[in-house]
């Protein structure tokens, strides 16, 4: 069986941890003295480690040196004061105290580094219902090419995945993945895919919108030339055929300021993504997780509900794999057996009656009594085979 998609322990829930902070630095070089200065930035952010329910900060850089120097008294001031007194002092995040400005930078060639994004567009209208319309895309750093892009009604784990599988199936995969910091880009499905395929998973700071600016700037263009003209649309269906029709038709044929005249369609024709077989997708993404089924017999696996068949399942905690890749459905793992569970259909439960099933009476009978009353009469057992 493969691996459950969830850290076995807390210990490779750290390893995994202390991986996703420094995996980008591991995979570039550096010049004398740079990678000190890299670690340096990073010490300077706040964390999440396993286990935990706060964030820290692994070294606050301009506290512990002012203490460190002895021009301030240890305890008597704390990190957000010094915080807050550089905001009241009109020294905004992007300005830095060591001279360090923000720097324009790209991705060493197309396909090396893919970034994640989701847009609120206007709901739908079906009926006198409104739904929310998400629209998720990857783009290309070095090309800005448009990996792939799908409208969709939600904005969960699940739906950036199941884009990141069309990406990955149609593309190949890149060498990283630079997303924000939304629950839907922070899950463990998601950390252990990427590491299982080996594409570094990298997130922004957190509040630091110019360091996004290559997606933004394609939503404030997909918004000016489709999205603000689609209306109240009836269907997924409608808002997609546009969009795909406006990147093919216009985005990707039209010279890019930042791609020196070039299209984003001819700096892709350059993309070099590392190919990924079907095994390697099946077993990346391939989740096994353990849910509690409730007593009606229904379970909820990526966001669904599922109905198993099984009535000794009821309110036990079992285990159930799930295959994004060939989006099939659900399996509940026991005893060494597999049950496929069914989409949920409260209708057709309403008209199912159920039958009381009896015990089947047992093949062997079991009499202790009779057990003993042989042995006092000197009877041969009755059920000890006969002897030669």
């Amino acid at each position: 069986m493969p691996d459950a998609l969830s850290p076995r322990d807390h210990a490779e829930a750290v390893a995994l941890f202390r991986a996703e902070l420094i995996g980008a630095l591991a995979r570039r070089e550096f010049g004398r003295g740079e990678l000190a200065a890299a670690l340096r930035v990073l010490a300077a952010e706040r964390y999440r480690p396993p286990g935990s329910a706060t964030t820290r900060r692994f070294g606050v850089l301009i506290l512990r040196t002012l203490v460190t120097d002895g021009r301030l008294p240890a305890g008597i001031v704390s990190a957000p004061t010094v915080a807050r007194l550089y905001r009241d002092a009109g020294l905004e995040r992007g300005v830095r105290l060591d001279g360090h400005t923000r720097l324009r930078w790209e991705a060493e060639h197309p396909g090396a580094l893919w970034h994640g994004d989701v847009c609120h567009g206007t709901s739908l209208h079906i009926g006198a219902t409104t739904r929310p319309l998400r629209i998720h895309a990857l783009l290309d750093d070095a090309s800005r090419f448009i990996i792939t892009i799908e409208a969709r009604r939600s904005e969960r784990e699940a739906d950036m995945l199941a884009v990141l599988l069309a990406a990955l199936r149609r593309h190949g995969a890149p060498d990283g993945l630079y997303l924000d910091n939304g629950a839907t880009y922070r899950g463990d499905a998601l950390r252990l895919a990427c590491e299982r395929l080996g594409i570094t998973l990298v997130h922004a700071r957190p509040g630091d919108a110019p360091a996004r600016g290559k997606m933004e700037r394609f939503w404030r263009t997909l918004r000016a030339g489709c999205l603000d003209h689609v209306g109240g649309r009836a269907s997924l269906h409608d808002v997609q055929v546009r969009i795909d029709a406006f990147v093919a038709e216009h985005y990707h044929a039209a010279p890019h300021g930042g791609l020196v005249g070039k299209t984003p369609a001819e700096a892709w024709a350059a993309a070099r993504c590392r190919p990924i077989d079907g095994p390697a997708l099946a077993g990346a993404l391939l989740q096994h997780v353990r849910r509690r089924v409730r007593k009606d017999g229904t379970v909820e696996v990526a966001g669904q509900t599922w109905q198993a068949d099984q009535g000794f399942f009821a309110g036990r905690v079992i285990t159930i794999t799930h295959d994004l890749v060939s989006a099939a459905a659900p399996v509940a793992l026991h005893d060494g057996h597999r049950y496929p569970l069914r989409p949920l259909d409260a209708v057709a439960a309403s008209r199912t009656r159920r039958r009381r099933e009896s015990l089947p009476a047992p093949s062997i009978p079991f009499d202790p009594a009779g057990a003993l009353l042989d042995q006092a009469a000197g009877r041969r057992p009755r059920h000890r085979p006969e002897e030669d």
